[in-house]
């Protein structure tokens, strides 16, 4: 924007200086033009005078001496011829010369000659101008005079020059003031921006509020509000999560302790209400470490947005080992299959810990809801830089609709009647992923099944 901001304000100023000097390097040759023509006007008058005295008396010695000493000291030919176009005086001009006959028959007609055409700083040569001798009514000759232009012609390029000069530098002028102005403008916006970008990465915006028009800095002071009431709103719903979660476990063991210790005293007839509070118990200890866990998450993206840390890579493929080595009992005990080809060190710019616990919660699904019989595979590959890792099974996979909203809070396939789950690990790897920009996406898988893909950034050199 400031390029373009720039390039506008600029031949806005350069249109406008060309505007003013295109004008006044015309008016200029012209006035130099015309005072031209009005000292050669003079001269011509004087020589019309001599002519008549000349033309009167009979004698033309004393106009012949005048041409000649003029022709001298000017260095401008002249000449005079009478009615019947013989010569009275010729210096340094003769009646032959090119454009010379064209002109006394006009003179001769009492006709004005024609106008020479505006100087410029490359003109040269001469004009030839011409007058009548004697009234309209008796025309007894006519007077012609070569008059050299270069000297005006150089009056006209020093004065060009000059012109020129002082629109280079009010065009320098304005095209700096134009670079000033816009970045004066633009500035601010780039604050501004980087300032609504902080505010999406979850950190405080902090725009200088100094600098640029009004308008921008009461915008700017606006944005820093809004970005503190943001982040503080974030703050407190990561407490009160945190905080919920945690609170949550004194009285949840407690309530634990007091129904395993009802165990002995529980009748047949009262077993299966039993157990239904024992599962529920498991269920509301699990959602608290979930919310606990989803709160550290949302946490380490904030401390990560911000440029807290840097992570230490990890080998993605020593972490799916030892995940496939841990997770091996459990998928036995469902009936699943888990395959890693294996592979040489493929690093990535994510903790250890934050891709196991990725993995654990992505191999956890697979093995209950695969199905026994199946097959999970995972395998991890380079592209462009990141490292995709893939949890693909063959199992019933999940509509349009589950693969929308797998990574929701609180979602759960087969709805409040699944058997269990909280709904919230894919929510905690999703946002794991994010904080480390990396992603998760959910693709399903032909001829039926899902595909996990978890995408993680390079590690630094």
């Amino acid at each position: 924007m400031r390029t373009r901001l720039s390039l506008v304000l600029a031949g806005f100023a350069l249109a406008a200086v060309a505007a003013f000097a295109a004008p006044l390097l015309a008016s200029t040759a012209a006035e130099r033009t015309q005072q031209l023509l009005i000292g050669r006007d003079g001269d011509i008058d004087r020589f019309v005078v001599l002519a008549q005295q000349a033309v009167d008396s009979g004698d033309a010695s004393a106009l012949a001496a005048e041409a000649r000493r003029y022709a001298e000291l000017y260095g401008e030919g002249v000449l005079v011829v009478d009615a019947r176009r013989r010569p009275l005086a010729e210096a340094g001009l003769s009646v032959r010369d090119a454009g010379v006959p064209a002109l006394v028959e006009g003179a001769l007609r009492n006709q004005p000659g024609p106008r020479p055409a505006t100087l410029t700083p490359w003109s040269s040569g001469s004009v030839l101008l011409a007058r009548p001798v004697g009234t309209g009514t008796r025309v007894a000759g006519a007077v012609v005079l070569r008059a050299s232009v270069e000297a005006a012609a150089a009056d006209v390029g020093r004065s060009w020059a000059a012109i020129t000069a002082g629109a280079l530098a009010a065009a320098v002028g304005f095209v700096l003031l134009a670079l000033l102005l816009a970045r004066w403008v633009v500035r601010p916006l780039h604050a501004l921006e980087r300032g609504v970008r902080a505010v999406s990465a979850g950190r405080r915006a902090e725009v200088p509020a100094e600098a640029g028009p009004k308008e921008l800095r009461s915008l700017a002071v606006s944005v820093n509000r809004m970005s503190d009431a943001v982040a503080e709103s974030a703050e407190q719903q990561r407490r009160l999560v945190a905080d919920a979660s945690h609170q949550l476990r004194n009285p949840l063991a407690a309530l634990r302790l007091r129904v395993d210790s009802l165990a002995p005293a529980v009748r047949d007839e009262g077993r299966r209400a039993y157990e239904a509070t024992v599962g529920e118990v498991e269920r509301l200890e699990s959602l608290a470490d979930g919310l606990l866990a989803l709160a550290v998450a949302e946490s380490t993206a904030t401390r990560l947005a911000a440029g807290g840390e840097r992570a230490e890579p990890c080998d993605v493929r020593g972490v799916i080992a030892d995940r496939v080595d841990a997770w091996q009992p459990s998928a036995e005990l469902a009936g699943v299959r888990l395959v890693h080809p294996g592979g040489g060190p493929l690093p990535a710019g994510v903790p250890e810990p934050d891709v196991a616990q990725v993995l654990d919660v992505v191999l956890d699904n697979a093995i209950h809801y695969a199905g026994d019989g199946a097959t999970v595979t995972l395998r991890a590959t380079r592209e462009d830089g990141r490292v995709r890792l893939v949890v693909a099974d063959d199992g019933p996979g999940l509509d349009a609709e589950g693969l929308a909203r797998a990574t929701e809070r609180f979602w759960r396939a087969g709805g409040e009647a699944a058997p269990r789950g909280t709904g919230l690990g894919l929510a905690i790897a999703s946002s794991l992923l994010t904080a480390r920009d990396g992603g998760l996406e959910l693709r399903p898988v032909t001829p039926h099944g899902l595909a996990v893909h978890l995408l993680l950034p390079g590690a630094h050199p």
